[in-house]
């Protein structure tokens, strides 16, 4: 297990101004950083943790206990998964609203005013120190976490295809959502359709292809960046949350997208299934 340092409190008059202090835990945390498998897991909304400086950015306690402010189940998700496959997974600490480490810096919602009907008032009117500091203390050592193990692996000579965990409401804005889970791309398709056939297995099964959600550049950073820009087999998958709320329920979705996630790589051309990230991903034919 890797743990990001810890915070040096210690900083000249001119230093930009901290935002984490010795109370708040490191923004990322690596486990199973050797792990053998091909796969390597992230989890962007892994946390909910607000920095003690915010104040809990003006809301309560059960606002960032919300599908808002985290992906509910997903970090426990993850840690099965990671330890079923002998993955590498890195978890972000802290709640979106804080930063939302799959957005673009760029993007209107990176730091929201508001989500959903909920307003957020620790966002408001912050000036430039203030916003560079949640990018540089929190957003900045998460991804160059995933960097690090992308780029161990890759120098070992070791594959990876990246899998980002992610998990969503079952209902949004009062609307009910049909799916199970959603398996999330862009340009690169092959390893989502892979895994749309496996678990489809299961007739039971509502399954989203770009539902709810798709990825697309301006909205979306960790596939981007840490999956296309490097040329690595991908995908994104999305678990609706009232399936990851009990122990069996996790363990169940667990089993589940373990096995899903063997037998679709073995379906990929071997140029995908083994791709070392120097050539973006093959597609196959259309099935």
């Amino acid at each position: 297990m890797t743990r990001a340092p810890d915070h040096d409190d210690r900083r000249s008059d001119d230093a930009p101004p901290r935002l984490l202090g010795p109370e708040d835990p490191a923004p990322y945390e690596v486990l199973r950083a050797g792990g053998r498998s091909p796969f390597v897991l992230t989890c962007d909304h892994a946390g909910k943790r607000v920095p003690a400086a915010l104040d809990g950015l003006g809301l309560d306690a059960g606002e960032l206990d919300r599908h808002i402010a985290w992906d509910r189940g997903a970090e426990a998700l993850g840690r099965l998964l990671a330890d079923a496959l002998d993955a590498p997974l890195v978890v972000q600490r802290y709640s979106r609203l804080v930063i939302d480490c799959n957005r673009p810096l760029v993007a209107p919602d990176s730091i929201p005013l508001r989500s959903e009907d909920t307003e957020v008032p620790g966002n408001r009117a912050l000036d430039a120190p203030a916003v560079e500091a949640r990018r540089r203390e929190i957003f900045a050592p998460y991804h160059d976490a995933i960097r690090g193990v992308l780029d161990a692996r890759a120098a070992s000579g070791q594959r990876s295809v990246l899998i980002a965990l992610h998990s969503f409401t079952p209902v949004y804005r009062g609307e009910t959502r049909p799916w199970d889970a959603g398996l999330l791309y862009q340009r690169y398709r092959a390893l989502s359709r892979a895994l749309l056939d496996e678990l489809g297995r299961d007739r039971s099964l509502c399954l989203g292809d770009n539902d709810p959600y798709q990825v697309e550049d301006h909205h979306d950073y960790g596939i981007p960046v840490h999956g296309e820009a490097r040329g690595l087999a991908h995908t994104l998958i999305e678990i609706r949350q009232d399936h990851l709320e009990s122990d069996g329920g996790r363990d169940r979705w667990g089993d589940r997208v373990a096995t899903a996630l063997h037998r679709a790589l073995e379906t990929l051309p071997d140029d995908v299934r083994d791709g070392d990230g120097t050539r973006p991903p093959r597609e196959p034919e259309d099935r």
